[in-house]
């Protein structure tokens, strides 16, 4: 039986493997673009990175920690992915 911090955990973890795959379409599109556009969208691509990085720290963080004290990760946790989440939709606008 998956306890509340492991489900929470596999929804998120399952949620990053989809944006590491959305992260890398991009990059493919990216790779088409005119030169001005790839260093653009290269910016872009890079922010995503950092972004994808800090989701995956806070993930760690919710991993290493304990039942009672996951909890108090949840917040940065949820933040990090907003930002992640927000970062590739605009993104997704931008790269077509």
């Amino acid at each position: 039986m998956n306890t509340k911090k492991e489900a929470y955990q596999e929804k998120f973890e399952a949620q990053l493997r989809e944006w590491a795959a959305e992260i890398e379409v991009l990059k493919a599109k990216a790779d088409t673009a005119t030169a001005e556009a790839k260093i653009v969208y290269f910016g872009q691509i890079e922010e995503l990175h950092a972004k994808q990085t800090a989701a995956q720290t806070k993930l760690q963080e919710l991993r290493a920690s304990g039942e009672q004290a996951w909890e108090a990760l949840k917040p940065g946790l949820e933040h990090a992915w907003h930002d992640l989440r927000t970062a590739i939709d605009d993104a997704v606008s931008k790269i077509k």
